[in-house]
């Protein structure tokens, strides 16, 4: 099945090159781009896509457009995906995105843009209601939890902060024994572990999963 994909992204540059990536996905459809946010919901409007990649910060006021047209399309578009593209590792940001639920949402750095494969998988998630957060970001959530006194992370250990990482970025446990070369039968301990330190309920779905562990990272953040 064609995914149907809206750009926004008011870099020329970045624009033509996502443009150029996606033209070379048989399964992602390019049906609009746009260079701000009142053209990004007009293009939703009319095409009604299955995920949106868009930039945070663009015109009109280069703040949180993203973020806005994230909300909007909540309410207006519930089934489009919105994977947000920064250049900032700003935890404020996936509390705000995630605050009306995690499903079909992402936020990647624009370094990932470079990882052809990685930037298609996140757009192939969102847009089938996935999750998916930068490793980056999932770091500097786990920091600020810490900070601010969640002493449930100080009992993971080493390899269970990995494991959290790998399953907060949406990856499955093949996936996760893959990265970290260990057994499959590891990763499901490691989160057993992981479930029973933070009191969350576990859950054989990956979506479900994933967003437990991203609303429990973000939980406090500013």
């Amino acid at each position: 099945m064609t995914v149907k994909v809206v750009i926004a992204e008011d870099n020329s540059l970045l624009r033509q090159g996502l443009v150029g990536l996606l033209a070379t996905c048989d399964d992602l459809e390019l049906v609009a781009s746009a260079t701000d946010l009142p053209e990004l919901l007009t293009a939703v409007d009319d095409h009604e896509p299955d995920v949106v990649l868009t930039d945070i910060r663009m015109p009109p006021t280069h703040t949180d457009e993203g973020i806005k047209a994230a909300r909007y399309l909540r309410k207006r578009h519930p089934r489009t995906g919105v994977l947000l593209l920064s250049q900032y590792v700003d935890p404020g940001y996936v509390k705000v995105l995630l605050e009306q639920g995690t499903e079909g949402r992402g936020y990647l750095l624009k370094e990932r843009v470079a990882d052809v494969d990685e930037l298609v998988a996140g757009l192939r998630s969102v847009a089938a209601g996935g999750s998916v957060v930068d490793p980056k970001v999932v770091e500097a959530l786990v920091s600020h939890r810490a900070r601010t006194g969640a002493v449930e992370l100080d009992r993971l250990t080493a390899r269970e902060r990995d494991v959290l990482a790998e399953m907060a970025h949406g990856h499955n446990n093949a996936a996760i024994a893959s990265t970290l070369v260990v057994t499959q039968r590891a990763v499901e301990k490691h989160i057993n572990s992981i479930f029973t330190k933070l009191d969350l309920s576990p859950d054989d779905g990956t979506h479900p999963r994933v967003r437990a562990v991203l609303l429990y990272l973000a939980e406090g953040t500013r």
